[in-house]
């Protein structure tokens, strides 16, 4: 994992972004032991919030999803994973460099769509 972006996920831990707009971003990220939930080793949270308080986009790994049945594929649980308004779906985390770059673009996207 590329440690300069992995320091760069680290150091926004607690750091809450409010926009022009009403909404607001919020970090949360730490390092923590590998486990089979978590093999990457780290524990994160980011979420952006409307005027209402609201989350309204999210990545993180603080639970268990079960992603949808495909197929011919095991259903198995997985941890991080992106909440869009009320829907849940799996992630794929690559690296914490990825997180915030595919943060910042479903940020984008949102926006974009008419929901400031």
């Amino acid at each position: 994992m590329n440690t300069y972006d992995l320091e760069n996920l680290l150091n926004l831990d607690g750091e809450i972004y409010p926009l022009e707009n009403g909404h607001w971003i919020k970090f949360e990220a730490h390092q923590v032991e590998p486990s089979p939930q978590i093999p990457h080793g780290i524990s994160y949270s980011l979420t952006l919030h409307d005027k209402h308080n609201r989350r309204v986009i999210g990545f993180d790994n603080a639970h268990g999803i079960k992603p949808k049945r495909k197929r011919f594929r095991a259903r198995r649980i997985t941890w991080d994973h992106e909440h869009r308004l009320e829907k849940v779906v799996e992630y794929e985390f690559e690296s914490a460099g990825q997180l915030i770059e595919d943060f910042w673009a479903a940020i984008e996207t949102y926006l974009g769509e008419g929901h400031a």
